[in-house]
């Protein structure tokens, strides 16, 4: 009997140990937000700043979906924040200097944020220099043409038409207020738990997997009961909807497509990948490709939101989105990662910046406290690794 209760409480510890490190994540979110509220005299859980939250998050969401599938190849970004500076500064110019309308100013900063991933993969991919010297030469070098597109100036007002892409709110139906905003939250609370259900193997394998079931039946429920909130106050947020395109796009390349399935498999073990006839330096220069355009909408959002471009945008950027990736659950390894854990992770990074900002806490601690969690989960990264 006691060989029994022993080997019954050591499974049960097992299990309650690998529970909590699968959930790690939302744990720490949950923390977050209870930490933030108590200290900041529920201002923190205010519909208004939880509104003002997802716009925040937006643009580092974004980027952090992409920075997933490169950190996944094996592959870093530090260019990111320069992308954004730049193409955010050459868009809005052409809207201020030139009077473009916002489609013609979009198109062309889509195709620049093509443009500098193409640089990007050309040098990776077909003359083998590292993904984290040649980011970090764009980094640098895309920072100086911001200072030059701008000419150091701020560039505003920008187009109305713009601006509705990070400030705006989806328009009711008329059903009831904020119909737009409780059913689209509804479809995409739907959306999650039917991909979950397939992902899992199906009914059957749902019911098996109590663990993973719960978690997702949370996140569920948590995208439901936020589309509730908002529709408290101005509705869902336009940038929250982008968010969903993109990690419906990119869920979708990563999972289902051939090109997802071999990145996948160049971060694993690139030569197995080669041997299996993976033409890697294409499949590279396609992914740094894919996250130029996929940066250049995460500016997009930023730009729009924030009313203005000016040539420090998007500082260090780039550090949230990797912060953020890892935090989700990408291994620096490679060959491991989820685009929803991005998201994840974006929220953790962003709760971070506002809730710090409603304490009025000094710029210095800031960055020391992101900085802190950074290195904490490169170093849970590594320690999970080890014990797989």
């Amino acid at each position: 009997m006691e060989r029994t209760e022993v080997l019954y409480g050591g499974e049960f510890s097992d299990r309650f140990r690998q529970a909590v490190a699968r959930n790690a994540v939302l744990i720490a979110l949950v923390l977050l937000f209870a930490v933030f509220t108590y200290l900041t005299g529920g201002v923190f859980l205010s519909v208004r700043n939880l509104s003002n939250l997802s716009l925040q998050t937006a643009a580092v969401s974004i980027i952090a979906m992409g920075m997933v599938l490169v950190i996944v190849s094996g592959n870093i970004d530090l260019s990111a924040g320069s992308v954004v500076g730049a193409v955010g500064a050459a868009t809005a110019v052409m809207q201020v200097q030139m009077g473009a309308q916002p489609v013609a100013a979009i198109s062309v900063g889509l195709v620049f944020g093509l443009c500098i991933g193409m640089w990007h993969g050309y040098w990776i991919a077909y003359r083998g220099v590292p993904s984290i010297i040649v980011t970090l030469a764009s980094m640098l070098a895309l920072r100086g043409a911001a200072i030059a597109i701008t000419q150091g100036k701020t560039q505003a007002p920008l187009d109305p038409g713009f601006l509705w892409i990070g400030q705006s709110y989806l328009p009711t139906l008329g059903l009831f207020p904020n119909d737009t905003t409780i059913i689209g939250a509804i479809i995409i609370g739907l959306g999650v738990l039917m991909v979950a259900v397939k992902r899992l193997g199906g009914s059957s394998a749902w019911k098996r997997n109590k663990s993973n079931a719960a978690q997702i039946m949370a996140i569920m429920i948590m995208i439901i009961a936020i589309g509730g909130v908002m529709s408290t106050y101005r509705g869902m947020p336009v940038p929250l909807l982008i968010v969903c395109c993109v990690w419906l796009v990119l869920s979708f390349v990563a999972t289902k497509t051939v090109f997802g399935k071999q990145v996948f498999a160049i971060g694993g073990n690139a030569r197995a990948a080669v041997l299996s006839g993976v033409d890697v330096k294409a499949r590279i220069f396609g992914l740094f490709s894919l996250m130029g355009v996929v940066t250049a909408i995460a500016a997009f959002v930023f730009t729009a939101r924030v009313g203005s471009a000016s040539a420090s945008a998007g500082a260090m950027m780039e550090l949230d989105a990797i912060a953020a990736a890892i935090i989700g659950g990408t291994s620096l390894a490679g060959g491991i990662g989820t685009i929803g854990g991005a998201i994840i992770g974006a929220l953790v990074m962003t709760t971070l910046d506002n809730g710090m900002s409603l304490l009025n806490l000094d710029a210095s601690y800031q960055l020391a406290i992101k900085a802190l969690i950074l290195l904490l989960a490169v170093w849970f990264d590594t320690v999970q690794k080890r014990r797989g």
